[in-house]
């Protein structure tokens, strides 16, 4: 699954180098002719060691020997330099600037590119003290490989300002070792003043990019669990972790229809390319198109740019969190960072310059658009409680399972 920064670059977003590894040829012919692949998984081991998280299947992480926490009571190590490492474009500077400033020291930023990339670094003995971004998919590799340390809840009371939901969330329950900080759904966004459709008035709006009359207009996320399970829902399937080889066959041949009935697009350009009028329907994370206004072109008011999401909360979600490595030379001061980034005001600035979501009790659509962060027709990017507690989250799959996803990922781009 990729992450909303993978590959950005600057102010731009790089398009993705999806299926690491490849996949065998003759596999790949299978599906494409629409033959079953074997493997078709349904325990919730991943790499069969490793519990996967589900909201049905909840996860209490283990503590190990020799991965203590920090005790409580110590101060901020003195004259020390925070390290962080987190994707890019992903902290807005003046915050980091600021704790620096208010803790009297320094902070470096290291960022990562793809979580394939940071999870190799840490493992071959990089040193660290936070690490922001990681998903609940990878969080058992995290644990089991002792990369991350348990929280010692005394330095976080900010946890307060958090939903309800993150003291105990099902991927990490207990917040043993995660703390939220960014959360964020997938939606259609459209251009209002070119498309004659209103999604809220659809009764399946996951098929309003099937329209022949946009050719050439539409786009989907260059993400193959995006887009296959943007097939899944266009077909009323809402197990968006599915493991059936039919399902994912089907989402593959809807997908396959799109692409030539439309012309398709597959990019991660979303938060550009709908503002400029590039693209007129396409699939888009909620982070970038609540920065729709920044790319508007000149004279274009950004009233146009239209995000649906479904209003009961049943929609595709996924959230980000904010760990203390095992690394660490400066625990206290990275136990301080993240109670920082618990702190509405931090929050607020922090979303000013990165769009995306923070899952506080504070952070309302209207506060968001009091602030002059979010513009008063964008306010169905906000991400809230009901998401995560309704939402369809896209978590980690069995390998086998994975594999049937990427070939049919690849049989559609490969189309393309």
């Amino acid at each position: 699954m990729v992450h909303p920064r993978e590959g950005w670059q600057g102010h731009g977003v790089a398009r993705r180098s999806f299926l690491k590894g490849g996949v065998g040829l003759s596999a790949l012919a299978a599906l494409g002719a629409g033959g079953a692949l074997t493997g078709c998984a349904s325990d919730l081991t991943g790499s069969g060691t490793l519990p996967l998280p589900r909201p049905s299947n909840p996860v209490t992480w283990p503590l190990f020997d020799g991965n203590a926490s920090i005790k409580p009571g110590l101060t901020a190590e003195p004259g020390a330099t925070l390290q962080l490492y987190i994707w890019t474009a992903y902290i807005n500077q003046a915050v980091v600037n600021a704790f620096a400033k208010k803790y009297k020291c320094k902070v470096q930023v290291t960022t990562f590119n793809t979580m394939d990339e940071a999870l190799s670094k840490l493992r071959s003995g990089l040193s660290y003290d936070v690490l922001v971004g990681a998903t609940p998919d990878v969080l058992g590799q995290l644990i089991e490989g002792r990369l991350i340390q348990p929280l010692n809840h005394s330095y976080l009371p900010n946890i307060s300002q958090a939903w309800p939901d993150y003291q105990n969330p099902f991927y990490d329950r207990k917040w043993q070792y995660t703390v939220p900080y960014t959360i964020y759904t997938t939606g259609i966004t459209w251009r209002k003043d070119l498309v004659h459709e209103n999604p809220y008035a659809m009764k399946n709006a996951w098929a309003m990019p099937w329209q022949a009359k946009y050719k050439g207009r539409v786009a989907i996320l260059d993400d193959y669990r995006e887009g296959i399970c943007l097939g899944l829902m266009k077909n009323g399937i809402s197990n968006l972790n599915t493991t059936d080889y039919q399902q994912i066959a089907q989402a593959r041949q809807s997908l396959e229809q799109l692409s030539s009935l439309v012309n398709l697009r597959i990019d991660n350009n979303d938060y550009s390319e709908v503002p400029d009028g590039q693209t007129w329907i396409t699939n888009a994370w909620s982070g970038d198109m609540a920065a729709a206004a920044s790319y508007m072109p000149k004279g274009v008011n950004v009233d146009v740019v239209g995000y649906w999401v479904p209003p009961d909360g049943r929609g595709p979600v996924n959230n980000d969190t904010i760990t203390v490595l095992k690394s660490s030379a400066s625990p206290v001061l990275a136990h301080l960072f993240l109670n920082y980034m618990l702190d509405l005001p931090n929050v607020l600035e922090n979303i000013s310059w990165n769009g995306y979501m923070q899952p506080l009790t504070g952070v309302t659509p209207l506060v968001l658009v009091k602030e002059q962060i979010l513009p008063p027709s964008l306010t169905s990017t906000v991400v809230t409680p009901a998401n995560f507690r309704r939402g369809l989250f896209e978590l980690q799959l069995p390998v086998d399972a994975d594999a049937l996803w990427q070939q049919a990922w690849l049989v559609v781009s490969n189309g393309i």
